[in-house]
């Protein structure tokens, strides 16, 4: 029984894993954000089982936060963000896709290089779920880097932090404070990203942050 307890824990994870390369090899923003709503429900599904496997029934409320926050407000907001700017057009890249999934499965290799090692008194399980919220983490990370879209960028940021709730419930979870205060932060992070898409629109017609970088150049030009 303990073994299909943790079987399951891996599944849930790995699904998360599979849905950040899914989230990598979105090229429409309307797909992007229906992915990632289907990662907080993998993350909020993960999460409630490791309350079960724990025994730590406050795990719920993150599973709760994660279910109801980014699987539903955040992308139903993102997505009317998307419509009222008129962005549905196709994610702007800095490398090919091709490119960016082989940098990916890079990652995850380092991720369990990293990770399967250390700490040996720490059971192979934990670990090992430990090297699919750190990949998950990185894979955030590298879409950050590697779209110029703002709004792409924000579901970048937002799937690093579902990797970061990831490992933290599969440490043996965190105090119920912790998770309060990581759901008040993303919460303010999104509005703040939120209004640092519509100056970009406002501003520059776009929400390519490429343009900050032309601006700042026109400006650094001028006497």
């Amino acid at each position: 029984m303990r073994a299909l307890s943790f079987d399951i824990a891996h599944l849930l994870a790995g699904l998360m894993l599979v849905l950040s390369f899914l989230l990598l090899y979105q090229d429409r923003i309307t797909a992007m954000l229906n992915v990632f709503a289907m990662q907080a429900v993998a993350l909020s599904a993960s999460v409630a089982w490791q309350a079960v496997i724990q025994d730590a029934p406050h795990l719920l409320v993150t599973a709760a936060i994660a279910l109801v926050v980014k699987g539903i407000v955040i992308p139903t907001a993102l997505h009317r963000i998307v419509r009222k700017l008129g962005i549905h057009r196709e994610i702007e890249e800095v490398i090919g896709a091709g490119l960016t999934m082989l940098v990916g499965l890079g990652l995850v290799a380092l991720s369990i290089l990293l990770m399967l090692p250390v700490g040996e008194k720490v059971s192979i399980l934990v670990r090992e779920d430990l090297a699919f919220a750190l990949a998950v983490i990185l894979l955030g990370l590298l879409m950050m880097i590697t779209r110029r879209n703002a709004v792409t960028q924000i579901v970048g940021f937002m799937s690093l932090e579902n990797g970061l709730v990831l490992a933290a419930s599969g440490a043996k979870g965190m105090p119920l404070v912790v998770e309060f205060s990581v759901a008040f932060s993303v919460l303010i992070a999104f509005i703040v990203f939120g209004v640092f898409v519509f100056r970009i629109r406002e501003r520059f017609d776009s929400v390519d942050v490429s343009a900050l970088d032309r601006f700042r150049g026109e400006r650094g030009e001028q006497p």
